[in-house]
């Protein structure tokens, strides 16, 4: 594999940096492949911004913060205007179409999902929203198996909630596998 270096970023309660931690987990547990995951957030724990790192490869990894991400992922639109330009051109910037508004000048291949509305109206949750957002990144990226993540939800999500994640997981992964991008 390739390195990859990934920004997931939104506002504070949208799960991002939950989202970053599973990938992670699940890229070295289930995967075999090396990650390192840093993470910073504004002083509100809910409403501020916020902005994961997550960076994976077969190689050793000697930098923990990503500067040019191959993938981003906005969940707003100020995380947007802050991030979309640092990737790679013809990176992949993933966003929500509820919450960003995307730029036609950003040099990258721009996706946006209403993963926030899909998971609301399938689910009947948004809670699980970040889960949603981790089902669309595994399955345009292809970074790491879908069961990978799974694997991680069974261990760290209460029993009582797995199903539900595991909904948002499979809301995602549809969503990917029906665009055309």
């Amino acid at each position: 594999m390739q390195t990859q270096r990934i920004i997931l970023s939104g506002a504070g309660g949208q799960g991002v940096i939950t989202a970053a931690i599973i990938l992670a987990e699940a890229a070295v547990v289930y995967e075999d492949l090396n990650a390192v995951q840093t993470q910073s957030y504004g002083p509100e724990s809910r409403g501020g911004a916020t902005r994961a790192d997550v960076i994976l490869s077969d190689e050793p990894i000697y930098y923990p913060k990503v500067e040019q991400p191959n993938i981003a992922v906005c969940l707003t639109q100020e995380a947007y205007s802050r991030y979309s330009w640092s990737v790679r051109p013809g990176g992949l910037l993933l966003t929500d179409t509820r919450y960003v508004r995307q730029d036609p000048k950003v040099d990258a291949r721009q996706v946006g999902f209403g993963m926030h509305d899909t998971v609301a109206n399938r689910i009947g949750n948004p809670i699980v929203f970040n889960i949603c957002v981790l089902g669309v990144l595994v399955g345009l990226s292809g970074l790491i198996r879908a069961e990978s993540i799974e694997q991680v939800l069974a261990g760290r999500v209460p029993l009582e909630s797995l199903e539900i994640n595991r909904m948002a997981l499979q809301a995602g992964l549809d969503l990917a596998r029906e665009t055309t991008w």
